[in-house]
């Protein structure tokens, strides 16, 4: 800010007024002093300046994210090869054989497993598919493989609510620990005053307890908005589980920033007209993830406000 003095002295080497009729006169030893002084005030202008646009931007940024949500499976915990042993465990327990005429129960390999939960999310619609694709099944549940709707769900719902017990057994073990940065990306945005959601197409008793488990009771209550499978009607890559997140937070779809692992998830994402950044797992590393604002291999050197300016960026370009 100018002092005194310096505005003065801006002022007596202004234009003269209409009633004078010549320059004053100063002698050219005299100009250096006014020359500092203009010289610390044009610098002093342009800090200010920069400053105040440093703040608009940083406030801008700020407001840009209001919600951050947070996918559950692969994001919050590494879970999917947790989840492959808990449906080859159902598949053994009902002596589940596809085709029919194999010894042994259905073994779903890791290989294949990744390859099939990146394509098709949620449990049920992954074992529909499957047996839709390689013949519907002999078990304990039915000897014969199920020919109408009523029997083929009913073997699937049976399938999905033990495998969804024996998930829960295995989280309960506590070997099982939150991905690095989770958390902290998770306090940081509560600490800044912004709307957190979990979204999942897992089971929603088997998403609670992983939450309750691996965030902490504090920090499951504390969330604005909580969604799984069960809530909505379509899984991802529908957007239809975002688009009620957004609804539910109260929160313009721009506004909200998803964080995922996989290409279902950030088109579900996308779909739902949010942006999404990445944090890739094992069995995700290789998808195309193209239309993701940002790719990281995990959180742990991300910080909220990175987060922030990265949303700015997009709001700004569009």
């Amino acid at each position: 800010m100018a002092s005194p003095l310096s505005c003065s002295m801006l002022s007596y080497l202004s234009v003269p007024s209409p009633n004078s009729h010549a320059l004053p006169q100063l002698h050219p030893l005299n100009l250096a002093p006014f020359s500092r002084t203009s010289n610390a005030l044009r610098s002093a202008i342009y800090q200010t300046r920069a400053n105040r646009t440093d703040r608009a931007l940083s406030v801008s940024a700020s407001s840009a994210l209001q919600a951050l949500i947070f996918d559950c499976d692969g994001v919050i915990l590494e879970s999917e090869h947790l989840h492959r042993q808990a449906y080859n465990d159902a598949f053994s327990h009902f002596n589940v054989r596809c085709p029919p005429s194999s010894f042994q129960p259905l073994n779903w390999s890791s290989d294949f497993y990744d390859d099939l939960q990146n394509r098709i999310g949620g449990g049920k619609p992954k074992m529909r598919w499957f047996f839709k694709e390689h013949g519907w099944p002999c078990s304990s549940v039915f000897e014969i493989p199920p020919e109408n709707d009523i029997d083929r769900e009913k073997l699937i719902d049976t399938l999905q609510d033990w495998k969804t017990e024996r998930y829960k057994e295995i989280i309960k073990s506590g070997t099982v620990k939150p991905r690095p940065g989770v958390l902290r990306l998770m306090d940081e945005a509560k600490a800044a005053g912004k709307k957190l959601a979990v979204c999942s197409a897992a089971t929603k008793s088997s998403v609670i307890l992983s939450l309750e488990n691996l965030i902490g009771m504090e920090r499951f209550q504390g969330l604005d908005c909580f969604l799984a499978g069960d809530d909505v009607k379509e899984k991802k890559p529908d957007p239809s589980i975002y688009l009620t997140a957004a609804q539910r937070l109260g929160v313009a779809e721009k506004n909200c920033l998803v964080v995922e692992d996989s290409v279902i998830g950030l088109q579900a994402a996308t779909g739902a007209g949010m942006s999404c950044v990445i944090t890739y797992t094992a069995s995700t590393v290789d998808q195309d993830f193209q239309d993701a604002t940002a790719v990281y291999p995990e959180l742990s050197n991300v910080r909220l406000i990175d987060l922030e300016k990265l949303l700015e960026n997009v709001v700004v370009a569009s």
